[in-house]
């Protein structure tokens, strides 16, 4: 059984447990822990960045644990997976699975050469690698790009400030939203506390508040015991939907608050907010009373933009790498050109364009 597959073998496993599969970063990852390289060669020979390389394999082997339900590690990596590939084949001979040989002796050779690559080719050529196309991507070895952006937000949260992403619906600031809390650990200087919160789930501000508390692991408390209960933590609040806070049920009084927690280099919050407009738009209390608009002040904002055509051909790839289809260069072109580079429309449109691949319509 060599580092191919390998990668084909444990791709397979997440195609049948959780309907994805794994990127290109894993699959260095595997094929070069598999030849017993370090993280520092995986980098090196791919030209990848070092600290992406370490996340990227700390988060596979914290995906294979729990697919596995054993603790998997570089050091038991490898057995671990010849051992369950070896128990899978024996499965399979026994329930005379057609696409594998149904030979023992066969197989016996087959398991250590040849594993099942027919198989796993089959399951590629079903399983449509252009997914979620609604919603944010929860799995951050499904994000793709946005570096720059991510680099810039960590920027500003080192300097003191607070951020907000703001983009159209469909752009990505969720899923954005999402990927910069499993990051916060590793990138921020000074170690907070990621919470992530999405409005759509919280009912009016009483609800916030509950739910603020709960994530964070407080007793449930508003107004000066939210202060003092918040004194000693140090948190990076990521709040999704904020515009949810325009609607009735929520007062500026929140957000007042918010900024107070929010506002000093060593405060108890520190805000990531995506919104689909700037906030002094959402939240129009610039001209109230000559008040400054709370959460607009003490925020840098971020636009997201949609991917350029560079990008949106390497998403496209990225996603076909581990299926059996491949677009030619003129359906790739108009997939560019129909989607505008927007994230969700791309998803959507090569959704379609692999399902006419899988159905013979094309």
């Amino acid at each position: 059984m060599n580092s191919e597959d390998a990668f084909y073998f444990i791709n397979e496993l997440f195609l049948k447990a959780r309907q994805s599969s794994l990127n290109e970063c894993e699959k260095d990852v595997i094929c070069g822990t598999w030849e017993g390289k370090t993280y520092q060669k995986i980098s090196d020979e791919k030209h990848r960045d070092f600290q992406y390389v370490k996340e990227t394999g700390s988060a596979l082997f914290n995906k294979l644990s729990q697919l596995l339900r054993i603790s998997i590690k570089k050091n038991n990596f490898k057995p671990t997976i010849e051992q369950l590939w070896k128990q899978q084949s024996i499965k399979v001979l026994s329930s005379s699975e057609p696409l594998l040989l149904a030979n023992r002796e066969e197989s016996e050779q087959t398991s250590i050469s040849q594993p099942n690559k027919n198989f796993v080719q089959h399951q590629n050529s079903i399983t449509n690698p252009f997914f979620p196309q609604q919603g944010r991507v929860d799995d951050v070895q499904q994000f793709f790009n946005r570096d720059r952006e991510i680099r810039r937000v960590f920027e500003v949260l080192d300097s003191g400030s607070s951020v907000a992403l703001i983009g159209e619906e469909g752009i990505g600031k969720s899923s954005l939203l999402w990927k910069i809390c499993q990051l916060a650990e590793s990138r921020l200087h000074s170690p907070r506390q990621a919470v992530f919160l999405d409005l759509n789930l919280v009912h009016d501000e009483n609800d916030f508040y509950c739910a603020l508390c709960h994530e964070v692991g407080i007793p449930e408390s508003n107004g000066y015991s939210l202060t003092r209960n918040l004194r000693d933590r140090r948190i990076l609040l990521a709040i999704d939907n904020v515009g949810k806070m325009t609607w009735e049920g929520f007062t500026r009084g929140v957000r007042d608050r918010l900024r107070g927690l929010a506002e000093g280099g060593n405060a108890p919050l520190k805000l990531i907010l995506a919104a689909s407009e700037p906030l002094d738009s959402l939240f129009n209390d610039s001209q109230d009373e000559g008040k400054t608009s709370p959460l607009a002040g003490i925020c840098q904002e971020e636009n997201l933009r949609p991917w350029d055509e560079a990008n949106a051909r390497a998403f496209i790839e990225a996603r076909l790498a581990v299926s059996s289809v491949r677009f030619t260069q003129e359906e790739i072109i108009q997939l560019v050109q129909e989607s505008d580079g927007h994230p969700r429309r791309l998803m959507q449109l090569c959704y379609q364009a692999y399902v006419r691949y899988i159905e013979g319509g094309e």
